[in-house]
Formats: structure tokens, sequence, C-alpha cells
């Protein structure tokens, strides 16, 4: 049986009369960390924003456990576990951070492990569990970012994609969310990360694909992505 558990085929997407992606290929292992790296305008959200259903493709597939769910609406996906953070956080700021987090355990198969998935997120963010009964509105940019990534954390993922994790954020406060990333691909989650620190998302995932206008230009183990000077040099401004 194929580790695969999402893949994307010949994916193609845009806003409007903008198209962004031209026949993108990726896929997910399970249990890994796999990151999409490259420069603004690149792509990256787009592809994010695709497998969603934020932005509707106009063409290609997205499998997701040997099944098509390309034309799934986004909250039938997030039901199956197709769970992402976007950028920017977007909490409702005049609600506590447990109802934040709460928020995220919306669907049937969610609730079901809302008690389990809360005392996680309360284990990885420390933080956050001092914080529950807290407006978001109030908290840090980094404790906020710690709130979104455990609302995706709420909706029992399979799959979570995270967008721009460590935008906004001080360099000590973006270690130490991608240290919490370590630990939650080491206790088995799988992630698709979409991240501007190019050196931490290479230095964390297991394997990279570099895009370059709407397109792979590249892809394979992190490391080996971080070694190619040519890549570093043309697509990563490394």
């Amino acid at each position: 049986m194929s580790d695969t558990i999402l893949q994307i085929r010949n994916l193609e997407a845009g806003y409007g009369e903008v198209q962004v992606l031209w026949g993108t290929n990726l896929q997910v292992t399970s249990g890994q960390l796999t990151t999409i790296v490259g420069a603004n305008g690149a792509g990256k959200t787009t592809t994010l924003r695709s497998i969603t259903g934020w932005v509707r493709p106009s063409g290609g597939q997205i499998i997701f456990e040997g099944d098509d769910i390309t034309r799934l609406p986004t909250y039938r996906k997030a039901e199956l576990g197709v769970v992402m953070v976007p950028e920017g956080r977007q909490l409702f700021g005049d609600m506590t951070v447990l109802e934040n987090l709460e928020m995220g355990a919306f669907s049937a198969r969610a609730r079901a492990y809302q008690a389990r998935n809360l005392e996680k997120v309360c284990h990885y963010f420390p933080r956050v569990k001092e914080r529950l009964e807290q407006k978001a509105g109030t908290l840090s940019g980094g404790e906020q970012q710690m709130v979104a990534v455990g609302r995706g954390l709420m909706s029992e993922p399979k799959v979570l994609m995270i967008d721009e994790m460590s935008l906004g954020l001080s360099p000590l406060l973006a270690q130490q969310l991608f240290q919490t990333l370590k630990e939650l691909r080491e206790d088995g989650l799988t992630t698709l990360l979409v991240e501007q620190n190019v050196h931490l998302a290479l230095a964390l995932a297991d394997h990279a694909y570099v895009l370059a206008e709407g397109q792979v230009q590249l892809e394979g183990p992190a490391r080996e992505v971080a070694d190619n000077d040519e890549i570093r040099k043309a697509y990563l401004g490394l």
C-alpha cells in the first residue's frame, strides 16, 4: 500500500483571468513534513488554497487517500481531515482562546475527539493553556500563531497544511514554533508547510518542492534541495 496520502496532479488554478499554477504536481507522504518553498508570487499559497477549495482549480486533480476530492467543498475536505492554518492567523479577536480552539472542532468527526485534542494542544503549547480564558485579540503575534495552529489540531487533521507560520514573528518565536512542528512530526502528524523562512523549512522538512512561476522546478529530500547551490541562487534567493 502506498504511503502517499495526498497527491496533486497537473493542478491549474488562479484568480479570475490571472493563472498562477501551470500543471503543478506534488505528493505528501503520510507521517512526514513536506514543504513548498520559492520566491514570492511562485504560487505556494495558491497551491494550498486550491487543495482546500478556497480557490477552485481550473484543471488537474487532488487525490486524498486514493479518492478524487478536487470538486468537494471546503467544509467537506476539512471533515475528511484536510485542514489548513491560513496565513495571518485569522482568529476571532473578541472570542476567548478556548472559543477559538473550539471553532476548529466543528465537524462531527472532530467533535468526537475534542477533549483529547484540547489536551494535546495544551501539551504542545503551554502558553496557550495559560490563556484559555483570555480574548484572542489581546495575545501577542506569536501566541496568536500558536492558537491558530492549535485550532488546526482541534480539527483532527490527517494532513495539516500551514501557510507562512513564521510571518511577522521574531526569530526566537519562529524557532519555538518550528520545534513544536518537529515534535508533531515525531508524533506522526502529516504536514504540508509553505514557509518564507527557507532555512528553517528545509532544515525541518523530510521532502521539499521548489516552486517557481506556478511549476515545480525541483523536488527531493529537503537536505538535498538545501545543498543545491544552483536552486538556492536561482529560486530561493539564498
